[in-house]
């Protein structure tokens, strides 16, 4: 079972770890977001640091109306 913690406005917060491109394993903490795809968004300068590889682009809908995401 995952254990996490609620922030000061409600929302979910547990921690995941991410693998970069050489193996380094970094332990950071999500926000659980109910309403999204399956996918795990994040800011792009978190994934160049990771030096995750571009694999496309794919169009997405989301509360703000369909945006265009880039997957790593």
């Amino acid at each position: 079972m995952i254990q996490g913690y609620f922030g000061s406005k409600g929302e979910l917060f547990f921690e995941i770890d991410l693998i970069a491109a050489d193996g380094a394993i970094i332990t950071v903490d999500a926000l659980l977001d109910t309403g999204f795809t399956d996918w795990l968004a994040m800011d792009i300068q978190d994934v160049e640091s990771l030096g995750w590889q571009y694999i496309k682009e794919r169009q997405m809908n989301t509360a703000r109306g369909e945006v265009q995401f880039s997957l790593h």
